[in-house]
């Protein structure tokens, strides 16, 4: 293997009449269960060891752990961050208490809230899994901020400068079900019940000096083309945060646009086949956003999350430097961040079905399924229900509207249960109706 350096009740079987993405249905927090995904998500050419369960050895775990954690403090102890780090006031450098308890304004400042640091530790990483059984590392309350300071990447955090496809694959194998997210979590959020929203707000996404994008060997069978690649490849590239670019080859370089792939509460009951009672894959994104590998998502994005879980119990992890849409050969640019920062704002009773964001320029409407096209079809429907219950005009012309005006991308092919985002320009609205057209 190769290293490099350098509407209608007719759609009801797929979601409601108005998808219940902006509270126009009835029900409370029960959401949309796709019976093709439940019944077949895991078919047989996803159902490779990156998605089955099975046991690991935890001593030996426990030990690859250990090792890489004292690799991780003396790499800290060399670097400028943790001086940074200890030098801010004393309330950042603790993890904060959950604050007093109180109602929290519907918008909050983004000065608000107690600061909770969160670094990444063999105890607050799990691999490759929601966990709903878990006691939550954290509880916080809504306005609260979250400081996450040396983020783990993809294949808990061997992935450094040097290490060989041949590495990452074993990973792969030895650790069936697991999948190739460390994620940190969970967090429960205070009084946060079914029905309700999550705002999470990307106050700072600030990544390491270098990334890496690989493609597994052909015979694991992940990316969109393991026929056409027997030969598995890692390339590292080295970041050039000042200028925000990335040297691919001697005469190629890449501008950065660091986000994180994967930032989620715990799913519905039913819409993934668990591997073990409240265990599920963190590998496909689904109505609790999980896995989503959307590029917009950077620093200054909103994300709104269904809650579908008492506390909704967030996980994040997957930290990346710059994503192409689609993510074709698996992977993004994978890096570790050295600080992600995110503000947590808890709207109650809004009954979103499906996680929508949203940019300084741009309205971003999802649609996911194991089929592209229905996962287009959906993005479609959610765009134009959004358009008609948000600028209130009618459904053909939010129908017309999204043909000349909203581009259609596709987010990931790669992660089982395919992306389709609606880009919807804010630009277009005048200033009044954009200022009303709110998420929540």
């Amino acid at each position: 293997m190769s290293v490099n350096h350098g509407d209608g009740n007719e759609n009801a079987h797929h979601h409601h009449a108005c998808a219940n993405l902006f509270g126009c249905g009835d029900e409370k927090g029960t959401g949309i269960i796709r019976e093709d995904i439940k019944d077949a998500a895991f078919d047989d050419r996803a159902s490779d060891t990156l998605l089955h369960m099975g046991e690991v050895d935890q001593e030996t775990l426990d030990g690859y752990l250990s090792a890489r954690g004292q690799w991780r403090r003396k790499f800290l102890q060399a670097s400028s961050f943790m001086g940074a780090l200890a030098a801010v006031e004393p309330w950042f450098a603790r993890l904060a208490r959950a604050q007093e308890p109180g109602t929290a304004p519907k918008r909050q400042s983004d000065r608000g809230g107690r600061v909770h640091v969160v670094p990444s530790t063999k105890e607050t990483v799990q691999l490759g899994v929601y966990d709903a059984n878990l006691v939550p590392i954290l509880a916080i309350d809504s306005g609260d901020v979250i400081s996450f300071p040396d983020t783990w990447s993809h294949f808990l955090n061997e992935m450094q400068p040097g290490v060989s496809i041949d590495t990452l694959a074993k990973l792969r194998v030895d650790n069936p079900g697991r999948g190739p997210h460390s994620i940190i979590g969970p967090i429960a959020v205070n009084k946060a019940e079914p029905g309700d929203v999550l705002e999470i707000r990307y106050q700072r996404i600030r990544p390491y000096e270098w990334g890496a994008v690989f493609n597994n060997p052909g015979s694991l069978g992940t990316g969109l083309l393991p026929q056409d690649y027997a030969q598995g490849q890692v390339k590292y590239v080295d970041l050039d945060l000042r200028a925000m670019k990335g040297k691919f080859l001697p005469n190629i370089t890449v501008p950065l646009k660091p986000f994180q792939g994967t930032l989620g509460v715990a799913p519905p009951d039913g819409y993934f086949p668990p591997l073990s009672p409240g265990v599920t894959s963190s590998v496909p994104p689904g109505p609790h956003a999980g896995n989503l590998d959307l590029s917009e998502l950077a620093e200054g994005s909103t994300l709104y999350i269904p809650v579908w879980k008492p506390g909704a119990l967030i996980y994040t992890g997957d930290s990346h430097a710059v994503q192409g849409d689609g993510e074709i050969s698996l992977t993004a640019l994978e890096t570790r961040m050295k600080e992600l920062r995110i503000q947590v704002i808890l709207h109650k009773q809004k009954n979103l079905a499906w996680p929508v964001a949203e940019t300084d320029s741009h309205w971003i409407i999802i649609g996911l399924d194991k089929d592209l096209n229905a996962a287009m079809a959906l993005a479609a429907r959610n765009a134009i229900k959004f358009l008609a219950t948000r600028a209130k005009m009618s459904e053909l012309d939010a129908y017309a509207l999204c043909s000349i005006a909203v581009s259609f991308r596709v987010t990931q092919v790669v992660d089982i249960v395919r992306g389709v985002h609606a880009l919807i320009p804010k630009t277009i609205f005048a200033p009044q109706l954009r200022r009303e057209m709110t998420m929540v």
